[in-house]
């Protein structure tokens, strides 16, 4: 009897899996087979992203094999790039990942969610856990990303295939990883999931203020991608008097298609006392009642309070980093005014799984969120990518499959 070329696949897959014990399933909905080098990207010196080839890593009994479909750089790999301040270097770098199931060890049947997966599911990574048994899916208990390593920020090792920004990525112990199956998202959203998971923990920290209600007056300085993408958060909860505040026009016009209702340029103002009226005057002859600080700026971060009125609330996460002191004075800027201020820094697994609510919502009233992807290169141009990322010429710089 004449075999299909499927079921010698099978029979050769079931041999292998009686020799070596392991049983991984290798079946893709991408058509191709997995090769003998895997290339990653690594950050060789500062300001050198290279590609090397490596030999593809072995798929052990709870690792997932994924054909990378695309990353978004962060500011996190834009400082590393120029800086290194975790001091990685070597370090293959990409974080804000995404592609396709090639290979499955045979424990791994659901993501962290619950949800089943299967070789061809599109799937992100979020953490991995090491020694804090805490974190969990269910439980909030005020622990973030910073317990735990993420892809794409490890000391480079024998497997090499450690960051999103390569043609394979191999998620290792896939049981104690944080992995999302995310099939029904497109290329763009997926990209977009982890910086979007950050402002999700950004609001959802505002909230625990009491402060930030359904009709707050809002200010958001900085629109940068971050702060865009806050400005889409609050809009999708329904709040729409919102103020977007930057020196860029083209930034503070798409601010307005992502739910801003004004926006206010800070070079067209001779200091913060006239900016701080600027907004009061937008809003109706009324300060905000909630401010976010977007900029990463100590400079930023000093004015911000001008605009926040008595009462009022203010959350902080644009310091990822050690950006430097800020000047305040601490009774006309928080005591007098009785600020209630929160600080907010990446995320943690509840927002990551809150985050692809959010995705689906914007796009359902609208919001052009894929468009905060300016500029797409391929991996063999990843070099170039982190250069148009560092001179800040675009939002969203992503790094994609190469053709």
């Amino acid at each position: 009897m004449a075999m299909n070329a499927s079921q010698i696949e099978e029979i050769v897959k079931q041999v292998l899996n009686s020799v070596s014990g392991t049983s991984v399933s290798s079946a893709s909905s991408f058509g191709g087979a997995v090769p003998s080098k895997v290339r990653v990207a690594m950050l060789t010196e500062l300001g050198k992203m290279e590609i090397k080839e490596f030999p593809m890593p072995e798929v052990g009994d709870d690792d997932l094999l994924v054909k990378v479909e695309g990353c978004g750089i962060c500011g996190t790999d834009s400082h590393e790039y120029k800086r290194d301040p975790f001091g990685l270097i070597p370090v293959a770098l990409g974080h804000e990942g995404t592609g396709e199931i090639v290979k499955m060890g045979k424990n791994v049947t659901v993501d962290s969610a619950g949800k089943a997966v299967k070789v061809g599911d599109k799937i992100v990574t979020c953490m991995i856990f090491k020694d804090n048994p805490d974190i969990t899916m269910f439980d909030l208990n005020k622990q973030n990303v910073g317990g735990a390593d993420v892809y794409g920020l490890l000391p480079d090792d024998d497997v090499h295939a450690n960051g999103w920004f390569a043609d394979y990525i191999l998620i290792r112990g896939a049981l104690g990883s944080t992995f999302f199956n995310v099939s029904d998202l497109d290329l763009d959203s997926r990209i977009l999931i982890e910086p979007c998971a950050v402002l999700i923990h950004a609001v959802e920290r505002a909230k625990s203020t009491g402060i930030l209600k359904f009709n707050s007056r809002v200010v958001v300085q900085g629109c940068g991608p971050i702060g865009l993408i806050c400005i889409a958060v609050l809009k999708t909860m329904g709040i729409s008097n919102i103020i977007a505040v930057d020196g860029n026009p083209a930034r503070l016009e798409f601010s307005k298609r992502l739910g801003a209702s004004d926006t206010l340029n800070f070079k067209d103002y001779d200091g913060i006392e006239s900016m701080a009226k600027g907004a009061s005057d937008k809003f109706g002859g009324h300060l905000a009642d909630f401010a976010f600080q977007c900029t990463g700026s100590p400079v930023g971060h000093a004015n911000i309070y001008k605009f926040i009125r008595n009462g009022g609330g203010l959350c902080e996460l644009g310091f990822f980093i050690n950006g430097g002191d800020a000047t305040i004075n601490p009774h006309f800027d928080i005591c007098s005014k009785e600020i209630t201020t929160v600080g907010s820094w990446v995320y943690n697994l509840r927002d990551y799984a809150t985050t692809f609510d959010f995705l689906k919502s914007a796009k359902a009233i609208g919001l052009p969120i894929g468009e905060l992807i300016t500029d797409k290169y391929p991996l063999s141009q990843v070099d170039a990518a982190f250069q148009k990322a560092a001179a800040m010429t675009g939002l969203k710089i992503a790094v994609v499959a190469d053709n």
